[in-house]
């Protein structure tokens, strides 16, 4: 399978590391100082599960270098997926599946706008790893999984296919019964403490040992979950409680990466987390305050991002 791993920091390049230890066609596309780096020494993994080197078969910077894909990993942030997607539609057939992997809750609808229905395949990982250094990713804390689906959740040849290939590299991936519920699980969990976390720019145990803070966030993933059952996502208290269990036993000095983005006057997932509830609870006739205060008073500091 000739698979294609577009964006190679601390989510392609772990998954793409583990990829390219096969005998599959992996081709990686990035930029700067890391894509060098790669081209001249292959991609290093660090990992507290073991580390491992390799050397993808193309490291570039242009897509006419690659062979057509059957399969394309997206591992850029979701405010980046459209031009991506624009990017790579020329060089894909129509049988080629798009998978994302970043975090958001609608982001093959942004894949919509530029590719086919046939095309577009929708997920979400679990792994907490970035770029150490030029050519270097360190994943140091979460057993990696991955799991994924066609958007109506066809249990397809395809998808079949791909979870075959992702098992073969010793990637833990599963295929979704619901893969919109799982999505929605994950944003729920993401949403909430980047949010609350961007804001107070202190870690998760800060946050929560304030009574105060604890209980906003909470309202933050109620109105979510608001948002979701309004949407038709399958989504219940059950699991607002199960995001509060896993919050409350993540490391104290824990940050989310959108958290560490905003903190450094980097661009940030801002608009496809709290913004996208505020939105969509705008469309839907459901009261979203607390994600609206959080998302207003961080929304200045995002525009100056990127008007850098």
């Amino acid at each position: 399978m000739n698979i294609l791993i577009y964006g190679i920091g601390g989510v392609g390049g772990y998954f793409g590391g583990k990829l390219a230890a096969t005998d599959h066609h992996i081709s990686f596309y990035g930029r700067g100082s890391h894509l060098k780096a790669i081209q001249e020494n292959g991609l290093q993994v660090k990992s507290f599960e073991g580390d491992f080197k390799v050397y993808p078969d193309i490291a570039t910077n242009s897509l006419e270098d690659i062979p057509t894909p059957d399969l394309v990993l997206l591992g850029v942030k979701s405010w980046q997926l459209e031009e991506a997607a624009l990017a790579i539609n020329p060089f894909l057939k129509e049988t080629t599946a798009v998978l994302p992997l970043q975090n958001g809750a609608d982001n093959h609808g942004k894949l919509l706008k530029c590719l086919s229905e046939k095309q577009v395949l929708t997920g979400l990982c679990n792994l907490i790893s970035y770029i150490e250094s030029p050519g270097v990713i360190c994943h140091f804390a979460i057993h990696p999984t991955l799991t994924f689906g066609e958007i109506d959740n066809n249990k397809s040849d395809r998808v079949n296919a791909i979870n075959a290939v992702f098992n073969e590299a010793g990637i833990v991936s599963f295929i979704a019964d619901d893969i919109h519920r799982e999505i929605w699980k994950k944003f729920m969990f993401i949403a909430t403490i980047s949010a609350i976390g961007g804001l107070t720019r202190v870690p998760i145990g800060a946050i929560r040992s304030s009574p105060y803070l604890y209980k906003k966030m909470e309202e933050i993933a109620n109105e979510i979950l608001h948002v979701a059952q309004a949407k038709q996502i399958n989504l219940t208290v059950k699991d607002v409680e199960n995001v509060f269990k896993t919050i409350d036993k993540l490391d104290p000095q824990s940050t989310a990466s959108t958290q560490r983005d905003i903190m450094e006057g980097k661009p940030s997932e801002l608009e496809n987390f709290n913004g996208y509830i505020v939105k969509e609870g705008a469309r839907l006739n459901v009261a979203t305050p607390v994600n609206e205060f959080i998302y207003e008073c961080l929304k200045p500091m995002e525009t100056k991002s990127r008007s850098k």
